[in-house]
């Protein structure tokens, strides 16, 4: 298959070198800055997608259990994928991996495992029989240039975020082992103990000129590469040369010094990006219960409201009328008893505002003109003759005098048998009289 990768042309060559020695880039960087970086988070714990500038690359972590080597029957394992798809750039073959891609998940293999940067003795379950395995896979969605940067940060990134289930070990033997499903117990994040950033540097000419991150474009160009893995306490973790011109000591420990600079600046982005997504999905997890708060419903208020502007209007429209009704009342009030009420005195002017007034709840009452009720025309009540007046009276009296002799009586008889049970008792009264047989008169017959 032809090799369809892009190859400069001679002018682009010699544009692209003079310009690095003129402290120039083709994209308007300087010779030791990174390109953009931008980290997003899936919906899934694990996963992770890193653009660099052009450069795109996804990870994502899953893992198993699996019985551990058997030379270290105390520890997990770890491993590294990449796949390297034709539509991130023509020059990558389908199928089995090329040379790159080998390269590329050693340099990162390298870098994660032998700086012990993951607890593996964490990752044991029962010893020499199950272990956590661990699986990271990259996947190169567009090749923009410096895929060992763009694959280390994904790798990273998507470690700090997975999360493996929770399982206890019991039975009768103690090694059956239950694996916890995340909505029973939470899941527990990995032992990470630093951060192992990748910086890529790249040589030009006779490795005199050498620049960080190098774009699609400069790796056509470049004469040499070497990659320093480095984390943000400026421990070495591991170099890879990847040949080409040769570099001298004092340009690789340049190159460290600069390296240990950018891992701090891009370890501090990858945890704060992670921060935000931890407390995001804490939050999504938090069940808030809804407070009871008293609702303001927007209804009207229904009053009942007293006629008296209308009942005054009447009374200024009809002032014969009221000056009949409160004639003669000025001097004294009226006073009317009921037995739901008591003694209620009320003033004749009120008597007067209130009669004959609607109700305004009423809508089939209508208004009474005050004329109607006028005291001269109100009938008179009825006269009771005086001879019944004297016969009520007499049988008053004669059912009072009946109930006052039954309640003498009563109290006689009370006190008649307090006394006898206050006077004291004999031997005598308490034996029973007997009774005497009648002798039968036998003579008269």
């Amino acid at each position: 298959m032809m090799d369809q990768r892009w190859r400069p042309t001679v002018n682009e060559r010699e544009f692209i070198e003079q310009a690095l020695q003129s402290d120039l880039r083709v994209d308007g960087r300087r010779p030791f800055d990174f390109r953009k970086l931008k980290i997003a988070f899936g919906r899934e714990d694990g996963s992770a997608e890193v653009e660099l500038g052009e450069t795109r690359v996804m990870g994502y972590v899953t893992a198993q259990l699996l019985p551990p080597f058997k030379d270290r029957p105390n520890e997990g394992t770890l491993a590294i994928f990449t796949e390297f798809s034709p539509m991130a750039d023509p020059a990558f073959e389908p199928g089995r991996p090329g040379e790159a891609a080998i390269e590329l998940g050693r340099v990162i293999d390298r870098g994660l495992r032998e700086s012990r940067a993951v607890d593996m003795e964490s990752l044991c379950v029962v010893a020499g029989k199950h272990v956590w395995s661990v699986r990271v896979d990259l996947h190169i969605l567009d090749n923009g240039g410096n895929l060992i940067d763009a694959a280390n940060i994904a790798a990273l990134a998507a470690l700090c975020t997975f999360r493996r289930p929770e399982c206890t070990v019991g039975g009768d033997d103690g090694q059956q082992v239950t694996v916890h499903e995340p909505e029973v117990r939470d899941p527990l994040p990995l032992t990470i103990h630093h951060l192992p950033i990748a910086v890529t540097f790249a040589y030009f000419g006779d490795g005199n000129i050498m620049v960080i991150d190098p774009t699609y474009k400069e790796e056509a160009v470049m004469g040499g590469r070497m990659t320093a893995t480095i984390n943000s306490n400026g421990d070495v973790c591991s170099i890879q040369k990847a040949g080409g011109e040769g570099v001298m000591s004092s340009v690789i420990m340049q190159c460290l010094r600069i390296a240990s600079v950018k891992a701090a600046d891009i370890t501090s982005k990858i945890k704060s990006n992670v921060e935000e997504y931890t407390t995001a999905k804490a939050l999504q997890k938090v069940k808030r219960t809804p407070v009871l708060v008293a609702k303001k419903n927007d209804v009207p208020d229904i009053t009942m409201e007293s006629n008296h502007d209308a009942l005054e209007s009447q009374t200024l429209k009809t002032p014969n009328d009221a000056q009949d009704i409160t004639k003669g009342d000025d001097d004294h009030r009226i006073k009317r008893i009921s037995p739901l009420t008591g003694d209620r005195t009320v003033k004749p002017k009120q008597t007067s505002m209130f009669l004959g007034g609607s109700s305004n709840w009423d809508p089939y009452s209508k208004g009474v003109s005050l004329g109607s009720l006028r005291i001269s025309q109100l009938p008179d009540p009825p006269t009771i003759p005086n001879e019944k007046r004297n016969e009520d009276a007499k049988m008053l009296t004669e059912s009072n005098l009946e109930v006052e002799s039954m309640l003498n009586s009563v109290t006689a008889g009370e006190s008649e048998e307090a006394k006898e049970s206050e006077s004291p008792k004999s031997l005598k009264d308490a034996v029973k009289p007997k009774h005497k047989r009648k002798k039968k008169q036998h003579g008269k017959s």
